[in-house]
């Protein structure tokens, strides 16, 4: 078995577009209706709206609250000075948090928080 989530929006462009700028994801499958993405073994997908070759239960948009995905990271300062380097705002600055994690937040163009995280 694998477990992969997706998300359903208006913006599957724009979100391929950020996660493999942001975090070089690979492009496994791409529409103009779906993006798969991969990185480190994990996937996510990113499907049209409204899509007629869908259920209806895959067709409403996600509405940015409620989500997040993770990026786990070997060395979370250099990632947070490349991603600021690169223009992008950071939502939850960079800390640390008492159960060892070291992380920060991106948002993505669903609403979607990024917690990029270095575990420790």
């Amino acid at each position: 078995m694998k477990l992969w989530s997706g998300v359903i929006t208006d913006k599957v462009q724009a979100s391929r577009d950020f996660y493999v700028k942001l975090f070089g994801c690979e492009v496994v499958f791409d529409t103009e209706w779906f993006v798969l993405l991969q990185l480190g073994g994990g996937e996510i997908g990113f499907l049209q709206s409204g899509h007629e070759s869908q259920a209806p239960i895959f067709q409403s948009a996600f509405q940015g609250q409620g989500m997040w995905v993770a990026i786990d990271v070997e060395d979370v300062d250099r990632e947070h000075e490349r991603i600021r380097s690169l223009g992008m705002s950071i939502e939850v600055p960079i800390r640390d948090e008492p159960w060892g994690d070291r992380h920060f937040v991106v948002i993505d163009p669903n609403g979607i928080g990024v917690d990029v995280v270095q575990r420790r």
